[in-house]
């Protein structure tokens, strides 16, 4: 034992001498200082990358056994759930936490719009987490084909036919995700290559960018409070400290530990009592490209989307519609550009916020139940 911690001595003292570890430990964590009134919404960001890291660990557990093929990917499914060791626990954990991970980023992005934490200088913040809210929708639809049951097969097809409604560029868009005119096995190693390969590639520079620019520029403060007290306007770059506040250890990252643990015990908890939240009867059927099943709709998080299209009859004037919402969303950073950061000093702001939760929630219910 005293032999094992003279090398363990000996080999972080030998890194000590060549990157600096105590210098960037003190730098990075324990000097580094969080706004004096942080509440746990500032968790979100953290317990999101928690979610996605299991994703990460679950799913190359899975591709252990599964195979992308039409003809046998429903079946390695099958196989992982009641064959394999532990199988149906990994598989249910990527399942929820695909699900729950959305939840998170979707509180995340909800929590920074209502706090103003996306004002100058945190435009690209602003935009680099909307682009990670998109890649990670982007990976739920992509890996909603993998098993290939009737559920996922005809949803699929409902996503891949809505660029037709674009005239002349359309079809060929259709063509080009699905790798022909209807969703074949080349669909399915289509969205496999997207899913594991192409996405984690851009999913993981933009998050490697949105650490960095939170680092860089600093924590905001919460916009009441007496550390939200108004400052001098940003004029040229500087580093938001907070030289009063808590360490970022271990203050705050216990706050996220305890955050990650009720993440865990939500997916446990889902798993355990309602494990039949996110599937449906028809995800233990495998796909049939001959038989359309009653009632097929996408998942809960692109039931408002969905339910607009249906019920605006031009369906091309629907996708402009949401592609313009979608658009402002992305760059509303520099639509707002009002200094006022508390949003309950902004009542208009305030309704319209509340507004647009009512109407997506509202939808999302339509949506299922239409």
């Amino acid at each position: 034992m005293k032999r094992q911690r003279e090398m363990l001595e000996s080999l972080k003292n030998w890194l000590e001498i060549r990157i600096g570890i105590n210098e960037i430990i003190r730098q990075q964590l324990t000097e580094y200082r969080m706004p004096e009134n942080i509440n746990f919404l500032y968790t979100l960001g953290a317990v999101a990358l928690f979610g996605f890291v299991i994703q990460v660990i679950t799913g190359l557990l899975l591709l252990i056994y599964y195979i992308p093929h039409a003809g046998h990917a429903f079946k390695s499914i099958q196989v992982i759930m009641t064959e394999v060791p532990f199988g149906w626990l990994f598989r249910l954990m990527h399942v929820v936490g695909s699900n729950l991970m959305l939840v998170v980023v979707f509180l995340h992005m909800f929590s920074v719009f209502f706090m103003g934490s996306y004002k100058k200088p945190r435009e690209l913040t602003w935009v680099s987490g909307a682009l990670l809210l998109l890649l990670t929708l982007a990976f739920c639809l992509s890996g909603y084909l993998l098993p290939w049951s009737q559920l996922s097969y005809w949803a699929t097809t409902i996503v891949t036919a809505i660029p037709t409604a674009f005239p002349y560029v359309g079809s060929a868009i259709t063509e080009i995700l699905s790798g022909g005119r209807h969703v074949s096995d080349m669909t399915l190693r289509r969205f496999f290559a997207f899913h594991v390969g192409v996405i984690p590639f851009f999913y993981t520079l933009l998050l490697g960018l949105h650490i960095f620019l939170i680092r860089r520029i600093g924590v905001s403060e919460p916009p009441s409070g007496h550390s939200g007290e108004k400052k001098s306007s940003w004029s040229g770059y500087r580093h938001e400290s907070h030289p009063s506040g808590p360490p970022f250890y271990p203050h705050f990252v216990i706050k996220e530990a305890m955050a990650a643990m009720a993440y865990l015990a939500a997916m446990f908890f889902i798993i355990a009592f309602v494990p039949e939240l996110f599937s449906h009867e028809t995800d233990n059927i495998p796909a049939d490209p001959f038989r359309t099943p009653a009632h097929i709709k996408p998942e809960w998080y692109f039931l408002a989307a969905y339910q607009m299209l249906k019920i605006i009859p031009n369906k091309f004037i629907g996708i402009v519609l949401q592609l313009t919402l979608l658009s402002l969303f992305l760059f509303w950073p520099f639509v707002d550009t009002s200094e006022e950061r508390n949003i309950l000093k902004r009542p208009l702001l305030f309704v319209m916020f509340i507004f647009f939760m009512i109407i997506w929630t509202a939808f999302t219910v339509w949506g299922k139940y239409s």
